[in-house]
């Protein structure tokens, strides 16, 4: 028991010396404990963070994508029912026809709802930024094709003579090129 005693109550300044170190590195150990816990902690907090980080990103994702394919199905509807009002046109000019009693009445509507047709076809062309190929500034490769060539006098060599059919671009993309003939 004195053994005991003696390490409970150190006499000389050695034995009290490492009393003192061993509680401080058994001080730091529990702190290093301790800190090691709370690291630990923290880990397990980003770690479930950034999985549901993850999954909000696979989510927006997938909603993107979603509204992607519903852009690319739908892109032409406003077009589409731009032209219903032509379609419209048609059907009542073929009614209108139907109706008429003589030849010359019929010709005479038939004709005014062509003209009519086309305007309204033309106004919404317009409005969704097609519009006929340029003929006034001569023969251009990216927006006329030639498809003849013919002996003119009246025209330069290269000059368009005759558009075979007309051209239509949208903004400043080509949907179809103008047919043309030119001049040898």
């Amino acid at each position: 028991m004195s053994k005991k005693k003696h390490k409970e109550q150190p006499t000389n300044e050695n034995e009290v010396q490492e009393e003192q170190t061993e509680q401080a590195e058994n001080e730091a150990c529990e702190s290093e404990v301790s800190r090691i816990e709370e690291l630990e902690e923290k880990i397990a907090q980003l770690e479930e963070q950034r999985l549901r980080d993850l999954a909000e990103f696979e989510n927006i994702k997938k909603r993107m994508e979603k509204e992607k394919q519903q852009a690319i199905a739908y892109a032409h509807e406003q077009f589409a029912r731009d032209l219903l009002a032509v379609i419209d046109s048609l059907d009542n000019a073929m009614i209108s026809v139907d109706e008429s009693t003589s030849s010359d009445e019929a010709l005479e509507q038939i004709k005014e709802g062509i003209n009519l047709t086309l305007e309204q076809f033309k106004k919404v062309f317009a409005k969704h930024g097609i519009e006929l190929v340029d003929m006034e500034n001569g023969f251009d490769p990216h927006f006329h094709e030639a498809v003849m060539r013919v002996d003119s006098e009246e025209h330069e060599p290269g000059e368009i003579v005759q558009v075979l059919q007309k051209g239509y671009k949208i903004k400043d993309r080509v949907l179809r090129p103008a047919m043309v003939s030119i001049s040898n």
